[in-house]
């Protein structure tokens, strides 16, 4: 066992950095983090300068001996790294902002990882993080990919089929969130119970929960109400339709199960200039504005409006248990292996693994009921073509991964919105402008 590790964090002017900061610190004893490298781009210059002198802050304030540097030559922090994570937002917020509103200036839903935005947010970042992947094998062919950059699940499917670096797990902080709801409504800690969860990312269901030896996933059930997360409106979820689901959804499964509804909410709020991306915008202008302060030597409880609670826990707890092979079982974005019987081997599923020094291995967390499985089905399909459209740039192969997505259910208007987007983001997908004629 390495004595002294080296972690790379490409993205590392983002906001959600202190997280991770703050979860390297509390692990120290654990994950003797002494080299960590925080990589951004020349347009990132300016808030990987602001975040990297908080992180120096935290780090002093807590006598924790981790040496930080910062570079825009992902390269240069790339050799012989042990751990590579990823957070990045390619055209930053501008991007997601188009991505949000040209969908819904047609009446289609705008999101980051759902439907027309979380396609393009794939087709902008795939090829990026492939060739991040190029330059790992390379130059730290044994470190892990850590990624957290959104459409995780759709990433992590591209890096398992077209990847020459295949050491990745993709990462979301949803799960930990659903235990800490599941924990609310059983009035204990999450460590005094044990859920398994099998799906997709953002897409993931949590099919069983044990406590002293019993399944209560059906008083779960009858009590999940509300739960939900900061990016996403929080709408009740109906008992009874919970009951005929059989299995507790997440979040995100609001914009299906309530499709009309979440509709109408983000017209309102389109009309407004209020989408999510332009509150992103404006709360992370008022934390970089708290990251500023000199005084300032810790995570500003502000953090939390970013959707980003939970992510030092899931980022590290993960790092920190393929060091120490911990065997413990955690939620992961991985190759399936036959855990999920309805979903092929080699493709990316999210779902309980024991975290090995080797990596994750899936759990067999049992079957999911048939109302689930076409949903589930469906938005694998999704995930391969919008992979396949962003490796080739074929203009057909995104038309149909949008077609094959359900809150993208007009042909005409799926066709009006992918050209609107192509155009709007054609800096950044320069696959699609060779023999492209339109």
């Amino acid at each position: 066992m390495k004595e002294k590790l080296k972690i790379v964090t490409i993205g590392g002017g983002s906001s959600y950095t202190p997280e991770l900061i703050e979860g390297f610190i509390k692990r120290y004893d654990k994950l003797p983090v002494t080299e960590l490298w925080l990589v951004d781009i020349e347009e990132g210059k300016s808030k990987l300068e602001i975040t990297a002198a908080l992180a120096r802050r935290m780090l002093e304030k807590a006598n924790v001996p981790i040496e930080l540097h910062t570079t825009l030559d992902r390269r240069e922090a790339l050799k012989d790294a042990d751990f590579v994570t990823t957070q990045m937002r390619i055209g930053q917020l501008d991007a997601r902002i188009l991505d949000e509103r040209i969908p819904l200036s047609h009446g289609m839903l705008g999101q980051e990882t759902n439907g027309a935005g979380g396609l393009f947010k794939g087709l902008r970042t795939i090829p990026v993080i492939l060739d991040i992947c190029k330059d790992i094998q390379e130059l730290c062919p044994n470190a892990w990919m850590i990624n957290f950059t959104n459409p995780v699940g759709m990433v992590t499917e591209a890096v398992l089929r077209y990847g020459v670096h295949k050491k990745v797990i993709g990462l979301c902080n949803v799960p930990i969130g659903m235990e800490e709801g599941i924990a609310d409504i059983l009035k204990t800690d999450r460590k005094n119970f044990f859920t398994t969860f099998a799906g997709l990312n953002h897409m993931v269901y949590a099919n069983h929960v044990y406590k002293d030896g019993v399944d209560v996933i059906d008083e779960v059930m009858g009590k999940w109400g509300v739960q939900s997360v900061k990016n996403i409106k929080a709408m009740e979820w109906d008992s009874n339709f919970i009951k005929a689901l059989g299995v507790i959804p997440c979040p995100y499964h609001r914009y299906f199960y309530m499709a009309k509804e979440n509709l109408e909410d983000e017209l309102e709020k389109y009309a407004q200039h209020g989408t999510r991306a332009e509150q992103v915008r404006q709360i992370e202008t008022e934390l970089f504005e708290l990251y500023k302060n000199p005084d300032l030597a810790e995570k500003p409880k502000q953090l939390e409006q970013r959707g980003g609670a939970f992510y030092s826990d899931a980022a590290c707890n993960l790092i920190c248990s393929i060091y120490n092979d911990t065997r413990d079982v955690q939620v992961v974005d991985t190759m399936n292996r036959g855990a999920i019987g309805f979903l092929g081997y080699d493709q990316a599923v999210e779902v309980s693994c024991v975290i090995t020094k080797e990596g994750p291995v899936p759990m067999a967390v049992g079957d999911l009921p048939d109302s689930v499985k076409g949903l589930i089905q469906q938005i694998k399909s999704f995930e391969i073509a919008g992979a396949k459209a962003a490796v080739t740039g074929d203009y057909y192969t995104a038309l149909m991964a949008m077609m094959i997505n359900p809150l993208c259910a007009s042909q005409r208007d799926a066709r009006i919105v992918l050209d609107e987007l192509l155009e709007a983001h054609k800096k950044y997908l320069p696959q699609f402008f060779g023999d492209w004629k339109g």
